[in-house]
């Protein structure tokens, strides 16, 4: 249950913003309503009765400050996080509070990890960047697998999408960080990112049942190639999408996800596999749920828990598994997620 603290929340009118201000209530939290536009502040507001508005710009340091007054922490809904990350870190590292984002930009998270790493920990404050389903689960998931190594030869991330009806802002995300990359891939490959203009390849991937062996794109590259490397040795981390997914994400005109139950989550569900390959040993996890927007509130809010009532391994700025325990957090989410635990196989 949640601390009853204030637990601010910027781009609170968003899609996956509702989702967090609704999982913050439900804990027990008091969310602070923020973000840039008044008017959709005001019909949240309406919709979530008796949560305090604040409006704030990224561009106006001084209404995040104002934003930020008596919030114990703050979690970041608004991308493109190119743009907002950056701020609201800033405003967080001024106020004295922890921040958490739901960024799956790569350079967006790369930047906070350069940027913030030591004036974080100088400050006795933590930053968790990509406390969402791509990022932060995976890495949960990676970290888990792993157990108490620290080393792998392998990690890679398989994502099972029924479906990928993109919101605005994942759209709006996806286009300015392939304009940071000038329209180049991005792979993690001998311990370092890669930039390329390589063609993707498609391959088979053998998903358990019941959702079974799916086409998918190789290299189709997320942000746990940021979160997974930032604390675990692991040389090569791949990450694949299901094809069919990978399409309705690029098609022209793609609908943006539609309720279908009261919590407000879409039809859309998902398998993540997690395949860790060290001398020669597989160590598998894989994870299922539904509507991947609406998983991320549970996974931001439990981080905002975790930090708040001291459950949490460091200071500064940390990715999901370097900050908390992979796998008591993936079991606090079993209301969301059902996980099935590694086993070891000879590769």
């Amino acid at each position: 249950m949640g601390s009853g603290r204030n637990v601010a929340v910027f781009g609170a009118y968003g899609h996956t913003g509702r989702f967090v201000v609704a999982e913050a209530r439900e804990r027990g939290h008091v969310p602070l309503l923020l973000g840039r536009d008044q008017d959709k502040l005001l019909a949240l507001a309406r919709a979530q009765p008796g949560l305090e508005t604040r409006q704030a710009s990224v561009d106006d340091p001084a209404s995040l400050d104002r934003a930020l007054n008596g919030a114990d922490a703050v979690i970041n809904c608004a991308g493109p996080f190119a743009t907002t990350a950056a701020p609201l870190v800033e405003a967080a590292l001024r106020a004295g509070i922890p921040y958490v984002d739901v960024a799956a930009e790569i350079e967006a998270n790369l930047d906070t990890f350069a940027h913030f790493a030591a004036r974080a920990r100088a400050a006795g404050t933590v930053v968790v960047p990509a406390m969402a389903f791509y990022g932060g689960l995976g890495d949960l998931l990676v970290t888990t697998a792993m157990g108490d190594r620290t080393a792998a030869d392998e990690a890679h991330i398989a994502y099972g999408l029924s479906s990928w009806h993109p919101t605005a802002g994942t759209l709006a995300s996806g286009t300015v960080s392939g304009q940071r990359r000038a329209g180049r891939r991005v792979r993690f490959t001998g311990g370092r990112l890669e930039y390329h203009d390589d063609a993707l390849p498609t391959l088979e991937w053998p998903f358990p049942a019941p959702l079974g062996p799916q086409r998918v794109i190789g290299e189709f590259t997320m942000a746990d190639v940021v979160t997974v490397p930032s604390h675990l040795d692991v040389p090569e981390v791949r990450t694949y999408l299901t094809v069919k997914a990978a399409g309705d994400l690029s098609a022209p005109g793609a609908p943006a996800p539609a309720a279908v139950d009261e919590r407000g989550r879409s039809a859309q569900t998902f398998v993540v596999d997690v395949l860790v390959r060290s001398g020669g040993t597989d160590r598998r996890v894989v994870a299922t749920g539904q509507d991947i927007y609406a998983v991320s509130a549970p996974l931001a809010v439990e981080a905002v828990d975790r930090v708040l009532t001291g459950r949490v391994r460091t200071t500064g700025v940390a990715s999901a598994g370097a900050a908390f325990d992979a796998a008591d957090f993936l079991a606090a989410l079993s209301p969301h997620l059902a996980l099935h635990v590694p086993l070891d196989s000879r590769g």
